[in-house]
């Protein structure tokens, strides 16, 4: 369970009026533990932890209450703050109270699961340019070390790499989105024209040139989809024992993967084509139809605040104008009625559109039930079922073994002669006609049969047609 033990109320430090100083304190505090400003050779102490949350709080503001039902209380100044926020964030499991033995030294360092959960808080106001299209090559780069030294952790890393590309796309396509909806309401907050086209620039200088030019051309996924997928057959036709070998290897490192009657090997092989499929059929034209309606929403709306904002207004401003100030206003509008009289509006019919929807998925029934105990009749009748589908199952590897057996070290036998030990030679020796239709995949020696025209019977069968069957070296015998 997650919320377990001192994680029972974990994101309580993220609610109430004091909800984004918090996170601006779990942000500062992140980048002086593991990024560039973090000196690794010496931990922070509780006062320095202190400097660091007064900090935060100054710059992050207080919002207001949503009347969570539990009051917060009101602070003299930053230290009393800074000494809550800390005391909280250690209470919920947030951050760890370590002790020295030696030097009875306290200190404060993030716990396993809030480390992972400010890593996204940092992420998410981050400027520095994440290079996300590296994914593609990287699967490819880890896909040609497994084919050439065959080390499992390096398909694993293929493996976890597309699952990265998907979701990059993913994420730039929700990044664009909200690009435009940012731009739309500071367009409508105030209009600027200067603003507005700073922050388009912004955006195509920063992100567009860095990130998405190159995972539309340079990197595209439908560069590398043809790399990959011959990268991929390479290791499907390594030999068997390699494959097996790899096989072993990662259902050990992944038992999570495996299941009966099932490949890890292909498995992994066949996601990872899968995924580059998906990313060229469906993520990326869906990412370059996202920037084109940014690029446009951002050229609309540029082009109308600069036409508002213009101080040379055309001919259409400069004519409402004089018609306003006209006194005769009433009759030249009357006029332009009447010449507007003949315009038609016509409408499409509703009957003649018709919406097409997309199909529903079958709905899937995720409830917990208590296992029903099965009866023994119940038990016994699918065990009965199941030895009855395994006794008449015969396949042609079966077929093989008993002609095999049946020829010895000769090259010719007659059904007279077909052994009848088991019930499964009686079977197999009813099927026995088939070795001809079995024995054409060219795979081995081709089984001739030949009619003799005479009738025979055994204890088993009271007539049958005696032919012989007569093993054949070459597919040229077939003639």
């Amino acid at each position: 369970m997650f919320f377990a033990d001192s994680h029972q109320h974990f994101f309580r430090p993220l609610t109430g009026k004091y909800r984004e100083q918090v996170v601006e304190c779990l942000r500062l505090l992140y980048e002086r533990l593991y990024t560039a400003k973090a000196d690794y050779g010496e931990s922070l102490n509780r006062e320095q932890i202190l400097e660091i949350f007064a900090e935060a709080l100054t710059r992050a503001p207080q919002l207001d209450s949503e009347d969570s039902g539990e009051p917060e209380g009101r602070f003299r100044n930053l230290r009393e703050q800074s000494v809550w926020v800390l005391n909280s964030l250690v209470e919920f499991g947030w951050l760890e109270k370590l002790v020295d033995t030696a030097t009875l030294s306290v200190s404060f360092p993030f716990s396993r699961r809030g480390r992972l959960f400010t890593q996204p808080l940092v992420e998410l106001n981050s400027t520095r340019v994440r290079t996300r299209h590296r994914n593609t090559r990287n699967t490819l780069n880890a896909l040609e070390a497994f084919n050439s030294r065959g080390e499992v952790y390096d398909l694993i890393d293929a493996w976890e790499y597309s699952e990265r590309i998907v979701a990059d796309f993913t994420d730039m396509i929700a990044e664009l989105e909200e690009r435009k909806r940012e731009l739309v309401r500071e367009v409508e907050a105030q209009i600027l024209v200067q603003q507005a086209t700073e922050e388009f620039f912004s955006f195509m200088e920063s992100r567009f040139q860095p990130d998405l030019a190159i995972r539309l051309s340079a990197d595209s996924v439908e560069k590398h989809r043809d790399s990959i997928s011959r990268v991929i057959g390479l290791i499907r036709r390594k030999d068997n024992s390699k494959k097996a070998e790899w096989e072993r290897r990662l259902r050990q490192q992944l038992p999570e993967l495996y299941s009966e009657g099932q490949s890890v090997l292909w498995l992994m092989l066949d996601t990872i084509e899968d995924r580059m499929r998906r990313a060229c059929e469906v993520k990326l034209p869906a990412l370059r139809h996202a920037l084109q309606g940014f690029t446009k929403r951002a050229e609309i709306i540029i082009r109308q605040l600069s036409y508002l904002q213009s101080h040379t207004e055309g001919a259409f401003t400069d004519l409402c104008q004089d018609l306003g100030k006209s006194p005769h206003r009433d009759v030249l509008l009357n006029q332009l009625g009447d010449q507007l009289a003949s315009f038609q509006l016509r409408l499409f019919d509703p009957k003649q559109i018709q919406l097409w929807q997309r199909s529903r998925r079958a709905p899937v029934n995720t409830r917990m039930e208590e296992d029903a105990p099965i009866s023994e009749d119940s038990q016994r009748e699918i065990v009965l079922q199941q030895l009855l589908d395994q006794a008449f199952n015969f396949n042609g590897g079966d077929l093989r073994r008993y002609l095999s057996n049946a020829l010895g070290r000769g090259q010719k036998v007659s059904s007279r002669d077909l052994p009848l030990n088991t019930a499964r030679d009686l079977l197999a020796m009813s099927h026995a006609l088939e070795a001809a239709a079995v024995s054409q995949d060219g795979s081995g020696p081709f089984m001739e049969v030949t009619f003799t025209g005479e009738v025979a019977s055994n204890d088993y069968f009271a007539q049958f047609d005696e032919y012989t069957l007569e093993m054949k070296s070459g597919l040229n015998n077939r003639d």
